[in-house]
């Protein structure tokens, strides 16, 4: 019977309170004994409880006995907040009946918090607002209400006040869910249908599989297909998600939830979004929104010590046994020698993976300016995508180049609007829309993507205290006056520094960036140039100066042309060297390249 199931998320912005809330649910269903308890007990990670976000979804089944008297079974689907993980966020609610929204009783809506809801009322579910933090001082549960129903649409007469970290107000949200979110529509009897919510890898049982049933029934021993990939499995583990423990049991039925593993060896024969059937008896049609995930964002990655590639390779394929979301291929680099160029959902994927390399597995990275997907038509109507900017084509085989063009969704306070316009139209930003809610402006622009994967975010918390919130969606690709601009080091074309760019801002760039290189490279025997080319012609010029060695010392006084004959043989000797001589690179000079912004 699936009456008594509710299927639930939770949405919220960075440090709005979800992980907390989820702890004192989690607490008030007695879901875990005391003992066993600690904080943001559903991400497992180090790096989410640093940085506060939800990476990975999670899954938790919880038993609560209602004022109604009936004991209901909860399905907690934890996911992830960033815009980087909307597909995986997406399936994650296409997986629930009811979300709560929780906002910051202090804070109000942010940026992040509008896309996800729209998610969420895209897969049609019963929405519940919650106003967290409200035993701050600052709280202002009445302003922030009439706030949610102004941006999003949402009635907030209703708006539950709870504080997360007291535990005041959870018993009213256990009795909300109960009476407002519908339970789940499906029949065991059908075929089976289940959606694949999320995936990841176990060092003993190999892949397991979080899935909620849609129709039908799940069980050990059935043999199933993968919709998407057509591939069969047998099913050898079912289960569901306790908090803090896996519990077996015989099947899965329709409107559940729960874990299981059929002996897969690697995550990337899953796909998030895909509908698992059986195969005696399949279902007539997969389930609908499968897609599959493309990275956005790409940059190489190089060991700063060449003897660590291997290391670095080791560590790449443990990271994507649990996320197939990012991509690797192996790419050599003349001045940093072996590395990889590595793909991303976005600038936060690209971040965590950075991080999680640097620390997990000790590696010491020197990484390029992140880059964006080109589309590059050629003069003969052939469609080219470039990731990489040494595989652009010449620039007389070029008819255009398209890049990606993102809807940016940007919240202020009305004191840093001036700023924020500022910074828009820098970046060759076009504005959609700009409206007032209270103290607060929400504007949506349209920018280019390749302005944002570079320090746009760092700026824009920069020019507005760290008072904005930034979130972002694909929008389309638009034709562009592109071009690729290459570093030269002494007459030596520098491929890990090369970027395309908008032709209009190529020169300030590649000047900017050589006057920082300038300080960086150190002085050799001989004059060093630095030069930054579009094809064939320099658009900006630094010279290293070379270190002077005063051979004229030993002369004490005679005639001018013994001083003169001196300083020619050191004049020939500098050519002679500046000729065969080689300038090597400091990684400070790349990560100069990285750190570069438009002040």
């Amino acid at each position: 019977m699936t009456k008594n199931i509710r299927n639930f998320s939770i949405i919220a912005h960075i440090d709005h309170g979800k992980s907390t809330l989820a702890d004192r649910i989690i607490e008030k269903c007695d879901g875990i004994e005391q003992r066993d308890m600690k904080a943001q007990l559903l991400d497992s990670m180090d790096i989410e409880r640093e940085r506060g976000i939800t990476i990975k979804a999670n899954a938790v089944r919880l038993s609560y006995q209602a004022d109604d008297g009936e004991i209901y079974q909860l399905n907690l689907i934890d996911t992830p907040g960033h815009v980087d993980f909307s597909y995986e966020v997406s399936r994650s609610l296409a997986a629930c009946e009811g979300a709560l929204l929780v906002v910051d009783a202090s804070q109000g809506v942010e940026a992040q918090t509008l896309a996800n809801v729209y998610l969420a009322l895209d897969n049609n579910l019963e929405i519940i607002p919650v106003l967290n933090k409200v035993d701050l001082p600052s709280a202002e549960p009445e302003r922030i209400a009439m706030q949610i129903e102004e941006i999003i649409g949402l009635d907030a007469a209703d708006a539950l006040p709870v504080s997360a970290k007291t535990g005041v107000g959870v018993k009213e949200i256990l009795e909300a869910l109960v009476k407002k979110v519908p339970a789940p529509v499906g029949s065991s009897d059908e075929p089976l249908q289940a959606l694949l919510v999320d995936a990841w890898y176990d060092n003993y049982l190999g892949v397991m599989i979080l899935v909620r049933v849609k129709n039908g029934t799940i069980r050990k021993g059935q043999k199933i297909k993968f919709m998407a990939n057509g591939t069969q499995h047998i099913v050898e583990r079912v289960g569901v998600m306790g908090a803090g423990k896996r519990v077996i049991c015989d099947s899965l039925s329709a409107g559940e939830v729960g874990f299981i593993t059929a002996a897969i060896k690697e995550v990337a024969d899953t796909n998030v979004g895909d509908t698992i059937t059986d195969v005696a008896s399949p279902c007539a049609e997969p389930l609908a929104g499968f897609k599959e995930v493309n990275p956005m964002v790409f940059c190489g990655l190089y060991p700063t010590e060449g003897d660590e590639y291997e290391k670095l390779r080791e560590a790449l394929a443990k990271l994507r046994l649990n996320d197939t979301s990012f991509t690797y291929i192996t790419e050599t680099s003349a001045a940093l020698g072996y590395g990889f160029r590595c793909g991303f959902l976005g600038l936060l994927h690209m971040e965590i993976i950075q991080e999680r390399l640097e620390r997990e597995f000790d590696l010491d990275l020197i990484t390029t300016a992140p880059g964006v997907v080109y589309k590059v038509i050629t003069n003969l109507g052939k469609e080219i995508d470039v990731q990489n900017p040494a595989d652009l084509p010449d620039p007389q085989q070029i008819k255009e180049i398209q890049e990606p063009i993102i809807k940016a969704t940007i919240m202020t306070p009305e004191d840093h609007v001036g700023a924020v316009l500022k910074l828009c139209t820098e970046r060759r930003g076009a504005q959609v829309s700009m409206s007032y809610h209270g103290s607060r402006v929400m504007m949506v622009y349209k920018l280019p993507l390749n302005e944002v994967v570079l320090d746009f975010y760092d700026r824009l918390k920069s020019v507005t205290s760290g008072y904005a919130s930034f979130d972002y969606e694909q929008d389309s690709y638009q034709m562009g006056s592109l071009v690729r601009v290459d570093i030269m080091v002494n007459g030596e074309t520098v491929d890990a520094l090369s970027l395309i760019i908008h032709r209009d801002s190529a020169e300030t760039r590649g000047r900017a960036l050589l006057k920082s290189m300038k300080g960086l490279i150190p002085s050799q025997m001989f004059e060093v140039a630095l030069q930054a080319a579009i094809g064939g012609k320099i658009i900006a010029r630094e010279t290293v100066r070379a270190m002077r060695k005063d051979v004229t010392a030993k002369c004490y006084g005679g005639d001018i042309s013994r001083k003169r004959k001196l300083l020619e043989k050191q004049k020939k000797g500098k050519k002679r060297m500046k000729s065969v001589g080689k300038v090597n690179i400091p990684q400070e000079a790349f990560l100069a390249a990285l750190k570069l912004n438009d002040d």
